[in-house]
């Protein structure tokens, strides 16, 4: 079901642009089925062949300033090259003139940089018009559909389209065939701390494991189960469970301890909390002062002690 109304997103804003059939000629430029074409003027590096498709350099292609796809893998590229040199490009590339000598990829930047690599002259393009929250909608449907878009890149694409559009959550899931409550804990991924967030985007965590991490009210908390996370390998619903039991007064900091955490030294409290982050242990407290003092690592379980020896250990 969310595959048609993909579907149905993106060809509504191809064909719900008449600006761009007034402008541009339109093809398919596969041969497996044209378009009628327009006698207006086409930019000279677009090359239109007898049946109507439209052929471009892929050098004069330049990436779409609203794709919300940062990293792409280098594996699958490889692969879409491999295929293209046997079968060349099945669908052609969206464009849109730039305005100086080269074009946006509205859609296809996959196809195009693959295409590069397979030392491709020519390649079949549409050439479209289109407004800028329509270049985001586009990039973003499309990369849906393939589901190429890492967690982050996909929440801000979310984000950027409320703001660009106006647009409310809502608004958002049915422009590209999601349901509202996807997008709502998409977008919520983008309160996570930095770190947190490249965790996500690196594969250390899953999103399962960040939205637990969202649940933990307090940071401090949420420091200490990130470390356990990592440290321990804990589950989804391990993790969900460790949330509750913070949520539930089990804290990794409590106001007691809070309280009298704010006398000590900031230099103290930030060497404190950097032991918690790399020993992913609630209970580390320097006693003293940094001139002297002892340091304090306490752990709940073996699996804690042997978590903390071997970071010790790795250490040496």
């Amino acid at each position: 079901m969310a595959k048609n109304a993909l579907g149905k997103g993106l060809g509504a804003l191809l064909n719900e642009n008449p600006a761009a059939q007034e402008e541009v000629a339109v093809s398919t430029g596969s041969g497996l089925h044209t378009t009628t074409i327009k006698k207006t003027k086409i930019p000279a590096a677009i090359e239109m062949k007898e049946d109507g498709s439209m052929w471009i350099d892929p050098v004069l292609l330049k990436p779409n300033p609203k794709q919300p796809r940062i990293e792409f893998n280098q594996k699958q590229l490889d692969e879409l090259c491999d295929s293209i040199k046997v079968n060349g490009i099945l669908q052609p590339i969206i464009i849109e003139d730039a305005g100086d000598g080269e074009f946006y990829i509205i859609a296809g930047e996959r196809r195009t940089r693959a295409a590069k690599m397979a030392g491709l002259a020519k390649v079949p393009v549409q050439l479209r018009k289109f407004d800028e929250q329509q270049k985001l909608e586009m990039a973003l449907i499309e990369n849906i559909q393939r589901a190429d878009l890492n967690p982050i890149e996909e929440a801000t694409a979310y984000y950027n389209l409320i703001q660009m559009g106006d647009l409310n959550q809502e608004e958002v899931a049915k422009r590209v065939g999601k349901a509202r409550a996807t997008v709502a804990n998409a977008i919520r991924l983008l309160k996570l701390p930095e770190d947190i967030q490249h965790a996500l985007v690196s594969g250390q965590i899953t999103s399962g494991h960040a939205r637990a991490l969202l649940m933990v009210k307090n940071d401090a908390d949420m420091r200490v189960m990130f470390g356990k996370i990592l440290g321990s390998g804990l589950s989804v619903r391990e993790a969900e469970a460790l949330a509750d039991t913070y949520n539930g007064g089990g804290r990794a900091a409590s106001k007691k301890e809070e309280k009298k955490a704010v006398k000590k030294d900031a230099d103290v409290l930030a060497f404190e909390q950097e032991l918690r982050n790399i020993f992913g242990t609630r209970d580390v407290s320097l006693k003293g002062d940094i001139n002297k003092g002892s340091i304090i690592i306490g752990f709940d379980n073996k699996k804690d002690f042997d978590r903390i020896y071997e970071v010790l250990m790795s250490k040496k």
